[in-house]
């Protein structure tokens, strides 16, 4: 009894060390993982601020993390500068590439000269339609197509008549989607409302302008999670009673949700986009493994609203949702 004593304590020690030994680890950025040492890049359309993929991010390092996998980040919102970046990436010879195809264009070439270079491409969030004629593995994301009708249909349970869309990034195929399959469901009247994303107070300028020339509409749907915050202070300004919409998630919109100062939001899980991304990456190298069947993994849409908010919050705060 008392060897066997001994012998569950010194187990627990163990277990201790080992947690506090991965824990160190992990703060350094290394891995315990006994496997190849890899290097992925993720090259996106974001431009500067965005906090959605600042969650993609944190999904993304915490599979390199577990993966033994060397993460690697750049973005920029003008499709040609995305393009020298996925080719700065094939230039390190990388051992894999994460890409949006939000400008599909200007990414097609540098994409084929990865592939020329032997290089696996997954492409994530933006692309579904492109991503396998372009030659990537699988498309991580929601279907952006399906994810505006599923807000259409929302409006409709809410007995919603006239809605604008708002537009924050010209030449966005994804953001187009949204909006087309929103007028797709929408029972009334869709109009798109165009702005400049990288300028907030134009955007709240354009919006307050469309509320108090149009008192009709009682609908505003923002395409990222920042414009939401804009388009509340906007409808106060106007003195509108619309009620705005969003697309995707982070802190404010779940406070927004909570205080009812926001009606509800689509979530197309970030997080699990970026940490999908690299371990899918990390499986082929490994073992070949492909998901998908050819056709897009959907991490969305989920519609979330008031009900979720408290658990939202949880989730937001730690910068996972």
């Amino acid at each position: 009894m008392t060897l066997a004593g001994c012998s569950s304590t010194g187990g627990k020690r163990a277990e201790e060390a080992r947690a506090q030994a991965s824990a160190a680890a992990n703060e350094k950025g290394a891995s315990t993982v006994d496997t190849p040492r890899w290097k992925i890049a993720m090259v996106t359309h974001s431009g500067d601020g965005d906090t959605f993929w600042d969650i993609v991010q944190n999904g993304a390092k915490e599979a390199a993390s577990k993966d033994n996998v060397e993460f690697l980040y750049s973005h920029s919102d003008e499709g040609q500068q995305q393009a020298q970046l996925v080719d700065a990436a094939v230039d390190q010879k990388v051992d894999g590439l994460i890409v949006t195809l939000a400008k599909p264009d200007a990414m097609k070439d540098a994409v084929a000269r990865a592939r020329k270079a032997g290089i696996p491409v997954i492409t994530v969030n933006s692309g579904s339609e492109q991503s396998k004629s372009f030659g990537a593995l699988s498309h991580i994301g929601q279907d952006e197509s399906i994810a505006g009708e599923a807000v259409g249909e929302e409006l409709n349970k809410r007995g919603k008549k006239r809605a604008i869309c708002v537009l924050h990034e010209q030449g966005n195929v994804g953001h187009e989607q949204r909006c087309e399959g929103t007028k797709k469901t929408f029972d009334g009247t869709l109009q798109n409302l165009y702005v400049d994303g990288t300028n907030m107070p134009d955007v709240q300028s354009a919006i307050e302008a469309k509320l108090q020339s149009d008192s009709a509409v009682d609908a505003v749907v923002t395409l990222g999670a920042p414009f939401a915050a804009t388009a509340v202070k906007a409808k106060q300004d106007a003195s509108s009673k619309a009620e705005i919409d969003t697309f995707d998630l982070n802190a404010q919109v779940a406070q927004g949700l909570k205080d009812d100062s926001l009606g509800f939001a689509v979530d197309q899980q970030p997080y699990l986009q970026g940490y999908q991304a690299v371990d899918l990456l990390w499986l082929y190298r490994y073992n070949g493994d492909v998901l998908g069947g050819g056709r897009p993994v959907l991490t969305g849409p989920q519609i979330v609203t008031k009900k979720e908010a408290d658990a939202l919050a949880e989730y937001t705060k730690r910068g996972t949702r």
